[in-house]
């Protein structure tokens, strides 16, 4: 026999798979030789990693996995719901004598000041131990008084006699020398999860990086045993987990940072809108992610803004994340009549189980979802592609038993649930827009999320907006996004003194060091090249609050352009000294999955056919009025070119209302756009 030389074997693509988990549904999408392939599960929020691997198993992955070439990037309500739930650890909070209540005082501001009997903050630490250790750090960085080893065997001693699995540590002025925290890690990592301050947020503000930490520690052993779970699910396969910064980490790495995952989720659709917006050219989006459970809602103006200063549960949160503002108004979202006889909607959702009372599953409230599907704006037997089809007979129960209370026609009644919803959603999206300076007649209204599509257009017409993009692949658009990103970090240093004190010789050093030290994080999670992007925290000489502009290497543009940022934000600016706080580095390799695979423009294309043009009507209120619309399929995308609304398009996993007036046309890459 002929000798044909060595056989060699060509290795397996190596695959990867977006993952978001929302309170409703669990939403795939699997990125296979260019192509992007979805998927939804209903989610299992008592064992959220129960829907990832029923995920993994309806799309064919096990095997996939089992050898070690799926790469899973995922973003999780695990750390938001930990701490929306108190369902944190037992945690000791350790810090100086003399400031055992510092996280009880905080700040003493009054989120209403003229509330004369306001209703005192949620403190989840109230009940938690605390214990002062003598050492003291002066602010200018001297050490007045150190730890001894006696005091270190004392305080392992007093802590072996509480009952806590978790220890948060925040000294005084750590950022500006970390050796005694980190005495103290070293001391009590071996029996404890430890987060000390000097690594979780070090910057000024001992209240809000004290409440980072022990966040960071009260949720971290969670974090931690829901991340080992799914690395054993998946070994040898790895897996990455979205931040709420838009960047991802390791699941290895993501305990102890814990507090960072706080917009886990929402993060990816903020990173697929980026995408988008590279797409089709639209640089100024408002982004209207509506889910089962709640809505997000964010601005891009060229790229994603970043924040400094969030907050959960009234709890400060000063870690980076995207700026997103989030209301609990989503499908599941339910509607009641209060006391006092008045329809309310949310914030409370019916969540995945029972879900609303159309999915058949035993829920008998009314939801948003319900309201919608009552009024026809859902195809019974489409929904879900079919999947799951909608009970309607527990459906009319539903709206006619709130109908009865009220004493109003039940379709009156539907229409009502929508117009607060969508009240609620129009006011978040000024919170957003409005109050952060801009018009929202300057931008493009982008929805996705699977119920987006029914309440887009009335949104845009509340708001003066006349243009609105739903992206191909909407009802699944975060899960996308985990494929968008990137492995990165958010870095800072505080460095306070007035700019005019500071040269750019002494800017590009200090930032130097923190380059060095995202890449030290980092490389054990890529092999790309890194990104670096430079940012300053300025105020006003006497300000608290400060604003974050770039620096490209001159201090005097970076001041002007706090001040051209300050008067866009606040009306106005100061003839006042401009004074440096933090640096901030935001560190990302090059290439997500998306760019690494192929451009982006070639993951969607627009598809023609005959499918379904003009063979199915369907009847839907509208404004009061009963109207026969055509509803189109959501795979033919070229049928949709030059269509004009009203229009029902039912995709797989979203439904879109194409309201009267609204002309509708389909780009080369399948992403739909109405105007008027």
């Amino acid at each position: 026999m002929p000798d044909n030389g060595p056989v060699t074997s060509v290795p397996a693509p190596r695959l990867y798979l977006g993952i978001d988990t929302g309170g409703t549904f669990t939403d795939f999408v699997l990125l296979r030789e260019g192509k992007l392939i979805s998927h939804k599960v209903p989610s299992t929020p008592d064992a959220p990693d129960r829907a990832i691997w029923q995920g993994i198993e309806d799309m064919g992955l096990v095997e996939a996995a089992s050898r070690g070439h799926l790469t899973i990037i995922h973003g999780t309500t695990v750390a938001t719901n930990a701490v929306l739930e108190d369902k944190g650890v037992r945690t000791a909070y350790i810090t100086n004598e003399g400031l055992a209540d510092l996280l009880l005082i905080g700040r003493q501001t009054r989120r209403r000041l003229y509330d004369l009997t306001p209703a005192p903050p949620h403190r989840p630490f109230a009940e938690h131990p605390t214990i002062e250790v003598n050492c003291r750090l002066s602010a200018n960085g001297q050490w007045l008084t150190r730890l001894s080893d006696d005091d270190l065997q004392r305080l392992k001693q007093r802590l072996a006699q509480l009952d806590i699995e978790s220890v948060a540590i925040n000294l005084v002025f750590s950022y500006l020398d970390s050796s005694e925290e980190e005495r103290i890690e070293s001391a009590l990592s071996d029996q404890y999860f430890v987060s000390r301050s000097s690594f979780v947020l070090p910057a000024t503000g001992e209240y809000e990086r004290g409440i980072a930490t022990w966040i960071n520690a009260w949720i971290g052993p969670s974090i931690a045993s829901y991340m080992q779970s799914i690395v054993n699910a998946v070994e040898p396969s790895t897996i990455a987990i979205m931040q709420s910064s838009g960047l991802t980490i390791s699941a290895t790495q993501a305990a102890a940072r814990a507090v960072n995952l706080l917009l886990s989720g929402p993060a990816g659709g903020i990173a697929a809108a980026t995408m988008l917006s590279r797409q089709t050219g639209h640089e100024r989006m408002l982004t209207f992610d509506m889910g089962g459970t709640s809505t997000d809602v964010s601005l891009l103006n060229g790229t994603p803004a970043l924040i400094a200063r969030g907050q959960i549960s009234d709890l400060p949160i000063h870690v980076p994340m995207t700026d997103i503002h989030t209301i609990g108004a989503g499908g599941g979202s339910v509607a009641i009549v209060d006391s006092g006889g008045l329809l309310r909607v949310g914030p409370r959702s019916a969540g995945a189980e029972p879900g609303p009372a159309c999915y058949g599953r035993g829920g008998l409230e009314a939801t948003v979802t319900d309201a919608h599907a009552f009024l026809g704006r859902l195809p019974a037997d489409r929904f879900f592609g079919g999947r799951l089809p909608l009970d309607m007979t527990a459906n009319r129960k539903a709206i006619e038993h709130l109908a009865e209370h009220l004493a109003i026609p039940a379709p009156e009644v539907a229409q009502g649930v929508l117009d607060i919803a969508n009240e609620h959603m129009v006011a978040a999206l000024k919170v957003i827009s409005i109050e952060r300076g801009f018009d929202p007649q300057d931008f493009v209204l982008t929805s996705f999320g699977g119920a987006g599509g029914l309440h887009v257009c009335e949104l845009a017409e509340a708001l003066a907006i006349s243009q609105i993009i739903v992206p191909r692949d909407a009802g699944v658009l975060s899960a996308v996004g985990m494929l968008a990103t990137a492995p990165g970090r958010e870095m800072i240093r505080t460095r306070e003194s007035l700019l005019r004190d500071v040269t750019d010789a002494e800017i590009n050093t200090w930032f130097r060091e923190l380059e060095n030290a995202a890449t030290s994080e980092l490389q054990r999670e890529t092999d790309d090249a890194l990104l670096f992007r430079r940012g300053l925290d300025l105020r006003y000489a006497g300000q608290t609050h400060t604003l974050e502009v770039p620096y490209h290497g001159n201090l005097d543009v970076s001041a002007e352009h706090f001040q051209i940022l300050h008067e866009q934000r606040f009306g106005h600016r100061l003839e006042r000294t401009v004074e440096l706080c933090h640096l901030r580095v935001n560190a990302r390799a090059r290439q997500s999955p998306i760019d690494a695979s192929q451009p982006s423009s070639q993951l969607g294309s627009k598809t023609s056919g005959e499918a379904d043009r003009t063979s199915i009507y369907t009847s839907v209120f509208l404004d009061g009025e009963r109207h026969r619309i055509p509803v189109f399929s959501g795979e033919e995308t070229a049928q949709f070119d030059g269509q004009i609304g009203p229009i029902l398009i039912a995709d797989r996993h979203t439904t879109v209302l194409v309201r009267p007036g609204w002309s509708l046309n389909c780009d080369d890459f399948g992403n739909l756009h109405l105007r008027t």
